[in-house]
């Protein structure tokens, strides 16, 4: 990490840390049952004692015995005895009763994440733990397409990947999907979409039909602040944002270290605020939208005048984008001034999500982490120049150039918690005190 009045530019992820989930159990503004604050913490601790567990939740002996013996009749937690260390020196110390360890019975469930993109879907399954055991992937063009062909085409990868880890749909539980547009996590509905060719009211059930499993829905970028709740940095991080720049511009946004959608489910949109009267045409339709400038298909416009090469850009946007990073790092100014102009509206934007949210830290993610002009000192230093601060330390921005998977990994999230919340709710034996 790169520490600065700039704030820290971490180009890396946080150490990997044992389990999966959430670390800050009592920073919620709702309560919420203990059976569920328990089994989390079990999953996100990666295993715990009963003792460990009292004294980190603050709950009493008491009501984590009686709780975790419910998870256990139920079938999510199971007993794992700990392997004791040898006191040398005192040898009759640890020869009582071993203690026991819980963690999530891991392969009583499983799920599948699933992103659909602009020119990959990509596909993980995962056991109830949060433990990847497979991944697949399969190409798809960049053009909008009918509801109809984007569900045969996740039907299809779904089949790869049950195929390529000798599972079949019965073994899946739940199933997670992202895409890009306004997607309604609630009702499952999109209200646009790049990649529809019209809106459609009831996606997430015709996802369902087709796959055979429950699916939930939700918007990419939301995925990818999941993967960092989840799975990266922002597991103990209380309030942060994270801005993803591939083929759109997006956001999520974690508050009280939980994913935030907005009143209506489809918040956040970043890439279509506005930064620009009456400039340059969005793919939404609407003009001077923030990823009009920074997004891959906004450069790609701007490399086929700089490189001279119009007949390529509907082929191949991305290797367009290779050529202009190159020409830029051997110094060719027009290609150079391209990446500096979207790096300052990139600046204007991010001053934007500070000033409005004061979010800890901001992630940076998505695939064009690899075009550093986009964060370079420069931007960062005109993104804090922008931002009225006063006395406080500028908001931190973490660069995270995770891999193509961190998507779909996201979308693992939010089917392990859609899958939680329904059987934890719906199994609980013997009233106890969840």
């Amino acid at each position: 990490m790169i520490a600065s009045d700039l704030g820290g530019i971490d180009t890396g992820n946080d150490g990997a840390l044992a389990g999966c989930g959430p670390l800050l159990s009592n920073v919620a503004p709702v309560a919420r049952p203990l059976r569920h604050v328990l089994f989390d913490h079990v999953r996100a601790q990666g295993g715990t004692t009963r003792a460990e567990m009292g004294r980190a939740l603050g709950v009493s002996a008491a009501s984590v015995s009686a709780v975790t013996s419910d998870l256990i009749a139920d079938g999510f937690l199971r007993e794992s005895p700990v392997a004791a260390v040898p006191d040398v020196e005192n040898p009759r110390i640890g020869r009582g009763r071993p203690p026991v360890e819980l963690q999530v019975a891991a392969e009583a469930y499983h799920v599948i994440g699933m992103k659909l993109g602009d020119l990959r879907h990509t596909a993980v399954l995962s056991d109830f733990a949060g433990r990847r055991i497979a991944e697949a992937s399969m190409p798809t063009r960049p053009n909008r397409k009918s509801a109809a062909i984007l569900i045969a085409e996740a039907r299809a990868l779904m089949d790869k990947l049950l195929a390529e880890c000798g599972k079949n749909r019965r073994d899946i539980s739940c199933v997670g999907v992202g895409m890009a547009g306004m997607v309604d996590f609630a009702t499952g509905s999109v209200a646009w979409s790049p990649m529809l060719d019209a809106p459609s009211t009831a996606l997430r059930g015709q996802f369902e039909t087709a796959l055979g499993v429950p699916t939930w829905l939700d918007n990419d970028a939301n995925l990818l602040t999941l993967a960092e709740l989840w799975f990266g940095g922002g597991r103990s991080k209380s309030d942060f944002a994270v801005v993803t720049i591939e083929h759109g511009v997006g956001m999520g946004l974690v508050l009280f270290n939980q994913l935030y959608r907005g009143a209506r489910g489809v918040g956040m949109e970043l890439g279509h605020t506005k930064v620009q009267l009456d400039g340059a045409l969005c793919r939404c339709g609407k003009r001077g939208c923030l990823e009009a400038y920074v997004a891959d298909y906004a450069l790609a416009r701007e490399a086929a005048t700089a490189l001279d090469q119009h007949e390529s850009l509907s082929e191949s946007p991305l290797a367009l984008l290779e050529s202009l990073f190159v020409e830029a790092r051997g110094g060719n100014e027009a290609a150079l001034s391209i990446f500096r102009r979207a790096g300052r509206y990139l600046a204007l934007g991010l001053s934007n999500v500070a000033q409005m949210f004061d979010p800890e830290v901001i992630i940076l993610s998505g695939g064009r982490m690899q075009y550093d002009y986009l964060y370079a000192r420069e931007v960062l230093s005109e993104m804090q120049s922008m931002t009225l601060t006063g006395a406080r330390p500028p908001a931190r921005v973490e660069i995270h150039s995770w891999g193509d998977l961190v998507w779909a990994q996201g979308a693992v999230a939010l089917a392990l918690g859609a899958l939680t919340e329904q059987l934890l709710g719906h199994s609980a034996t013997r009233g106890s005190a969840a």
